[in-house]
Parts: C-alpha cells; sequence; structure tokens
C-alpha cells in the first residue's frame, strides 16, 4: 500500500500555488530515504510571478517607517516561538536532525535574530550632516535594494532562510526566496507564518532545483542575488549576474583550520572540537573538521579523538543520545564515502570511515590521521562528520598550512598563550577567528569569508547594511 505524500506549494503574492505548468519533485526523508511530499518544480512562469509579485510590493515597503518594519518582524519571531514544534517537525522531515538538539540549538537563535533585525531597522548609521563645501550641506541616505532573490542551502534550511529574509525585510526590501530542492518543506511553512504577519508579495516563496534558481538570478526584477552554497554555485550565481550588475551576497564553502598549540587543555580541546566537527554530521562551512595538531601533543590528540569519535553517536531524530542526524542525500553520502575511500596510502582511518545501517544516509563519526597539505581531503570540503588531523611543527608552519587552501570562512586557536592568540588572529586568512572555542554564533556579530568563501556578511549591522545602497544628498543653502 503507498501512502500518499503531502503536497507542498509555492507561496506567491499572498496565495499558495502550484507550478504554473503542475511539475513537482518527490521530498525525500533522509533518516528513512523514503518520500514524504511532493514539492512544485518551479519554472520561467512561476519566477516571473514571484518577481511581480515582490516588484509590486516593493514601493509601499520601502516606505514604511522602521518602527513599522520592526513591529513586523517582531510578530514574525512571536509566530516562530508560537509554532515552533511545528517548525521543528518540518525541519526534521527535511533533514533528519535530532528533535531535541533542534529545539534546543536552532528555534532559540533563530527567533534571537529576527528580533536583533527588527532593532537594527531602527538603527542605520551613517555619516553625519556637514557643509563640505561652503553655502552647500551633505547628508547621506540609507535606502533598500529592491527586490532580492534569494537562495538557501539545505544544511541549515530553517536558520538560513532566517539569515537571508530578516535584514532583506528589515531594511525596506522585498524577497523571493528559493530553498533547497531537498529541503523545502520548514521554508513553506515559515511562507504561512510570514504570509498572516506581512502584506502581500513582501515575502515569496518559490521551490525547485538549480534551474530555478539560475532562472531567478538571470531574472532582470532583482537588484541583488544572495545566495549561501557551494563555490560552484557561488561562481555561478555571480557570473550570471554580472549580465546586468546585479548585486551579489554570497556565503560559500569552508575549510576551517582548527590550530592546537602544545599548551592547550588537550582533554577538553578534544571534547569541543569533536562536538564542533561532527555536528549537524559535519554538514556546516564552519564545521572544525581540519585539525592541525603540533607535534609534541599529536599522538595523544589523535588517541582522545579517536575515542571521542568512538563514543559519538548518529542515529534517527527521536534518539535523545545521539549528536548528529543522517547526511542531506544519497549524493552527499556518495561525496563523504569517495573522500574516505580515496585516502592515499599514507594516511590512517583512526576511527569510523564507513556508513551506518541500510536505512537513511547515515555516516559514522570519523577521523583521519597522517596527512599532507596538498591531499584531496585537506584542500577540498567533505562536508560531512569526518575530521582531518595534521602535524605541525612552528607557528610559521602552522599558520602557512591554515592559510594554504582555498576557502577563508572561518578558522579557531586553541592555546594559552595570549600572545600568541593574538598573533595568530591576525595572521589567520578567516573571516573569523575563534580563541579557544569553535563554532558560536551571535545575531551582533558578522559571518562572512574571504577568497572562495564568498562575500558580504551574515547577521550583524553588517549584514543588515549589505541589504541596503547608499545616496548622497547636497542642498543649497542659498535656496
Amino acid at each position: 500500500m503507498s501512502t500518499e505524500l503531502r503536497r507542498l506549494r509555492n507561496h506567491i503574492d499572498g496565495e499558495f500555488r502550484d507550478a504554473a505548468d503542475g511539475r513537482t519533485t518527490e521530498v525525500v526523508n533522509p533518516a528513512t530515504g523514503e518520500a514524504y511530499a511532493t514539492a512544485p518544480l518551479s519554472g520561467q512562469a512561476d519566477v516571473d510571478a514571484a518577481m511581480a509579485a515582490a516588484a509590486a510590493a516593493f514601493p509601499a515597503w520601502r516606505d514604511t517607517t522602521p518602527a513599522e518594519r520592526q513591529k513586523a518582524l517582531l510578530k514574525i519571531a512571536d509566530a516562530f516561538e508560537e509554532r515552533a514544534e511545528e517548525l521543528i517537525a518540518a525541519e526534521v522531515e527535511n533533514t533528519g536532525k535530532p528533535i531535541g538538539l533542534t529545539r534546543t540549538e536552532e528555534i532559540p537563535p533563530m527567533v534571537d535574530q529576527i528580533r536583533f533585525f527588527a532593532g537594527a531597522a531602527r538603527m542605520l548609521e551613517g555619516r553625519s550632516a556637514g557643509e563640505y563645501m561652503e553655502g552647500l550641506t551633505s547628508i547621506v541616505r540609507r535606502e533598500p535594494i529592491g527586490v532580492c532573490a534569494q537562495v538557501a542551502p539545505w544544511n541549515y534550511p530553517m536558520m538560513m532562510a532566517v539569515w537571508k529574509f530578516a535584514p532583506a525585510l528589515a531594511a525596506g526590501n522585498t524577497v523571493v526566496l528559493k530553498p533547497s530542492d531537498t529541503t523545502p518543506a520548514s521554508t513553506v511553512l515559515i511562507a504561512d507564518i510570514i504570509g498572516s504577519v506581512l502584506p502581500r508579495g513582501v515575502f515569496n516563496v518559490i521551490c525547485g532545483d538549480r534551474d530555478t534558481g539560475r532562472l531567478m538570478v538571470e531574472h532582470p526584477t532583482p537588484a541583488m542575488a544572495s545566495i549561501t552554497g557551494s563555490v560552484r554555485a557561488g561562481m555561478s550565481v555571480a557570473e550570471s549576474a554580472s549580465k546586468d550588475l546585479k548585486r551579489v551576497h554570497l556565503e560559500l564553502g569552508g575549510k576551517a583550520p582548527v590550530v592546537v598549540f602544545e599548551d592547550t587543555d588537550i582533554p577538553k580541546a578534544v571534547e569541543d572540537i569533536s562536538v564542533a566537527g561532527f555536528f549537524n554530521a559535519g554538514q556546516d562551512c564552519t564545521a572544525a573538521t581540519r585539525v592541525l595538531v603540533q607535534e609534541s601533543v599529536h599522538d595523544e590528540f589523535v588517541a582522545a579523538l579517536a575515542k571521542a569519535a568512538a563514543e559519538t553517536r548518529t542515529g534517527q531524530p527521536d534518539d535523545e543520545d545521539v549528536l548528529y542526524g543522517p547526511l542531506n542525500n544519497p549524493a552527499q553520502l556518495a561525496q563523504v564515502s569517495g573522500f574516505v575511500e580515496r585516502l592515499p596510502a599514507h594516511a590512517k582511518v583512526e576511527a569510523g570511515g564507513h556508513r551506518v545501517g541500510e536505512r537513511g544516509y547515515f555516516y559514522a563519526p570519523t577521523v583521519v590521521s597522517g596527512l599532507k597539505q596538498d591531499d584531496e581531503i585537506i584542500q577540498k570540503e567533505v562536508f560531512g562528520p569526518v575530521i582531518t588531523v595534521q602535524s605541525f611543527t612552528d607557528e610559521d608552519q602552522a599558520v602557512a598550512w591554515a592559510n594554504g587552501v582555498e576557502y577563508a570562512l572561518a578558522s579557531s586557536v586553541w592555546t594559552k598563550d595570549h600572545g600568541r592568540a593574538m598573533r595568530m588572529s591576525k595572521r589567520l586568512d578567516f573571516g573569523c577567528v575563534w580563541i579557544n572555542t569553535h563554532i558560536p554564533l551571535v545575531a551582533e556579530m558578522p559571518h562572512g569569508g574571504f577568497k572562495k568563501s564568498g562575500y558580504g556578511k551574515d547577521l550583524s549591522a553588517y549584514g543588515f547594511e549589505d541589504y541596503t545602497r547608499v545616496k548622497h544628498v547636497m542642498t543649497s543653502l542659498d535656496a
């Protein structure tokens, strides 16, 4: 007996709609490997409709006061709290994440981030007015950009949706947001929540695949394209956006170095790093998955980390003892498995290195040692629960190896030496440097990288300003 699949729909101009041509894709729960819903496979007609709705809604939303936008966002935050269990259920179906951790580690920061941007709406800062030429006064206006085309990833579907829409809406823009084709359920629910608060057309959600995202970025209406995703996807977006000079906001891949010096508290470092490396199955651009350890404590660290990996569990969402759930899809499972299967002869798998079970896309907590700087698994993003360990001799070598990848999103330094920590934070070429911790984020501080990790900032006043444009107004004092 077949089970009827739930029907997800686009949210355009305040209404839920199927794709114009009726096409759909199946949505699979990665914890079971079974389809649970269908979602629209949106095409040109759907993108046109969403962009037209956002463009029509923009003038009125742009002209609302910061206080009105703040009030709306605070209502959205309250609604997120009130409907938290619905959001959790949708996200768990999307991703297979543990229910308890989704409740404690995602809902509170999402609500906090919406409330932060609600406040930011009333705190735009600029240069003071002044007379820079005799008889003339200059002022600077910060204005919304317009319609924003936004594409969110599958690793944190709910939270990345918040990172996209909250600053954009707070600044007075309108939004067309596309979730990943593998994780649309929670974003469709978010559209229902936001649709009960905002005017029609201000926030629109369309489901679809990579081609849908391409149509959004190439569309002439949006003034800005924002994507969180792979380097390949970011480069494609930047190329497409260049054809009509759209603003681009890119948060792409990462390969975070975790530099552990011999004077650190090894047991505590191992405990924290293992969690930061395996959390969310390592499907995090900032995950602590590339560890560099000073040679004098290397063996001790590796043994302790392998033990921690062996004690870490993955499993079904309702199991309260698991740290993480499955990889998101079969292709991601194949990618992670492939990295381990292709390891060079000098590498050693200290723990894990295999799939867990036959149902769902689970992969064991894995630790690999004996690696060299030019090995594939060091240079490329695995995006799975695999922590690599290298041994370095001194600070200069640690810096060279840490910076010696094409990514530059996040990093961490583990030492009791304050001077060394400060030197390393200066020398590490990454958008974030944590000291004696790894992975905490707060709404008030910027998140974003350099090099092939993209450009633009999420969170913070910097992320808010990315969704504004600057206008100079000069007036004559004699008029």
